[in-house]
């Protein structure tokens, strides 16, 4: 075999063994070579430098990541870092609603995105003593298939903790054509819920990932290739719009199609609070954080430990 090929095959087998998780036996059946040659291989492609090990030290004092984090995304003001725990959503959701407690006041208008990270965060919410609240769908909530996205749940909740009647976005959030999403956009009541969006002062919010399991993808708005697509091109989405590593949208025409609120208006948020318990999310939110669409971060400590690490 020759250097090019042997590389290229190292790379190959690489790849499925440490992103995505592929054991030794299972990568000699696929690539028909031996159990033996892939131990090479990975040996090989650590030798000539083609994949580099680093270890994330999950007991790394609290304080100097929430210090590393800081220097490395500087539109972060408040980082919360749930030490290390065997039920990560649950925790990271319990801190986020503890802080939302802390901050929220008379008139405030809260904006959600959805899924099962924002939903814990509104399970744990304790109700507060406060007047006038608004608490508003910041993406269209519905979908086309059985899927549960916790749209209306976590809004429901939201609403329940202060005692305010929720308001929803009852559209799907990406739609088929940009011009039919042109249409439902300018109806009089959608676009007074989109501005309230707009108007809110606290947003709280996670990101997908591009993976298969991807709740995004489970939803029934994309062709086959447009998954595959996004999935080359994109590293996770936030509010369903689709962001590199540096929180570029990357589908022009994905994102005509989507409905909610517009990322560059999350930098101007008093609040605006991304929640994430998933190493997989990683990469979305080294993104988000990038781009400056978040000033608050809620995470898991292992989270934490890989995102200083991200990319550097």
């Amino acid at each position: 075999m020759d250097d090019k090929k042997k590389v290229e095959l190292a790379l190959k087998v690489a790849t499925l063994y440490y992103r995505d998780g592929w054991n030794q036996s299972d990568i000699a059946t696929e690539l028909n070579i031996s159990r033996a040659t892939v131990s090479r291989l990975l040996q090989f492609g650590r030798d000539r430098g083609l994949v580099t090990i680093k270890i994330h030290n999950p007991i790394a004092p609290l304080h100097q990541l929430e210090v590393d984090l800081l220097a490395k995304y500087p539109s972060l003001r408040k980082i919360i870092i749930v030490p290390g725990t065997d039920d990560p959503l649950e925790k990271v959701g319990a801190a986020g609603a503890k802080y939302i407690e802390q901050i929220v006041k008379d008139k405030d208008i809260i904006g959600l995105g959805w899924g099962k990270t924002v939903y814990q965060v509104g399970l744990h919410l304790k109700p507060k003593d406060v007047a006038d609240i608004t608490v508003v769908q910041m993406k269209g909530s519905m979908a086309n298939t059985n899927t549960r996205n916790y749209a209306f749940e976590t809004v429901n909740t939201f609403a329940k903790a202060f005692n305010t009647i929720p308001q929803y976005l009852p559209l799907p959030v990406i739609f088929d054509h940009a011009q039919t999403r042109e249409l439902v956009a300018n109806d009089t009541h959608i676009k007074h819920i989109l501005k309230l969006g707009e108007q809110s002062n606290i947003a709280v919010f996670t990101v997908g990932t591009v993976r298969d399991s991807a709740l995004l993808f489970k939803l029934g708005y994309f062709t086959k290739q447009e998954q595959l697509t996004l999935q080359h091109e994109a590293v996770g989405d936030v509010f369903s719009r689709f962001i590199d590593s540096k929180g570029r949208i990357v589908n022009k025409d994905i994102d005509q199609r989507t409905i909610g609120i517009e990322l560059t208006e999350l930098q101007k948020k008093k609040h605006s609070i991304l929640v994430a318990a998933n190493v997989a999310k990683v990469p979305a939110v080294h993104g988000v954080l990038t781009a400056g669409y978040a000033n608050t971060l809620v995470i898991d400590q292992e989270s934490a430990n890989n995102l200083v690490n991200f990319l550097n």
